[in-house]
């Protein structure tokens, strides 16, 4: 499959405005099920699961907090205004 014109303007947009939100935004802090479902799926030791299984029994949610690296939101807003670039740089679809 080959990407036009607009493709490459939408893609390129998505991941400039996800740059901008990862530079907002300093940490996520993710709902207990988000946290459970990840704590599930991890690699734990048996002690740290049996914690995580007594907290949430005993009613204590735990939230895990994501902390992005800074250079992640430059990274991606660089590369989406890159994108953005090439798309206008390109033919119009339909333009033989």
């Amino acid at each position: 499959m080959e990407l036009n014109r607009n493709q490459y303007f939408f893609i390129g947009m998505v991941i400039l405005l996800l740059g901008v939100q990862l530079r907002a935004v300093s940490h996520y802090v993710l709902t207990p099920e988000a946290t459970r479902f990840l704590a599930e799926r991890a690699n734990k030791s048996g002690s740290e699961s049996t914690l995580m299984n007594l907290s949430t029994d005993l009613g204590a949610a735990p939230r895990k907090v994501v902390k992005p690296p800074e250079w992640l939101g430059w990274c991606l807003m660089s590369v989406g205004g890159v994108l953005i670039l090439h798309s206008l740089a390109m033919k119009k679809p339909g333009a033989g």
